[in-house]
């Protein structure tokens, strides 16, 4: 399993390429000669980037719903609405799919942001957006999703 790291500035063409910085470049590196995964998120207005690895560990997970179950079959399909199978160039360049590019209303500024297993891309005004959002939020968050998970580690200092 691969664990990105960090956020990154970048920009996107008007053709939608985006230059992978250097730094997550050379994180992707055992990697980049597979393809990737590119969808509209469900909670936010961004894209996610799934080494096809991570996709398929999640493709087998949904493939264990029922299909007799009108809900599963519903999320599934919007799910899977807009799903793109890209490449990374040899220049370290990818190519977001034009109609991804008006979901996530991306223009030329753009932050690929990482998030454990995969990165998401966003419109750097959203990103930006949502960050000041969540931050009176982010304490209570925290305690909510990490501080009892029954798991005596402590993870922060």
């Amino acid at each position: 399993m691969i664990n990105f790291i960090g956020t990154y500035d970048c920009k996107a063409d008007t053709k939608g390429r985006v230059m992978i910085p250097v730094a997550l470049k050379n994180q992707m590196s055992p990697i980049l000669n597979q393809s990737f995964v590119i969808k509209r998120s469900v909670f936010q207005p961004c894209l996610e980037l799934y080494p096809m690895e991570e996709w398929n560990l999640l493709m087998e997970k949904m493939n264990k719903k029922n299909r007799f179950k009108k809900k599963n079959n519903d999320f599934i399909r919007r799910f899977s609405a807009g799903v793109k199978v890209i490449e990374i160039d040899g220049t370290g360049r990818m190519l977001i799919p034009k109609n991804l590019v008006e979901i996530a209303n991306i223009s030329k500024e753009v932050v690929l942001s990482s998030a454990i297993n995969i990165i998401e891309i966003w419109d750097k005004d959203s990103y930006e957006k949502v960050l000041e959002e969540t931050a009176e939020d982010f304490a209570e968050l925290a305690e909510e999703v990490m501080g009892d998970d029954g798991d005596d580690e402590s993870y922060v200092s």
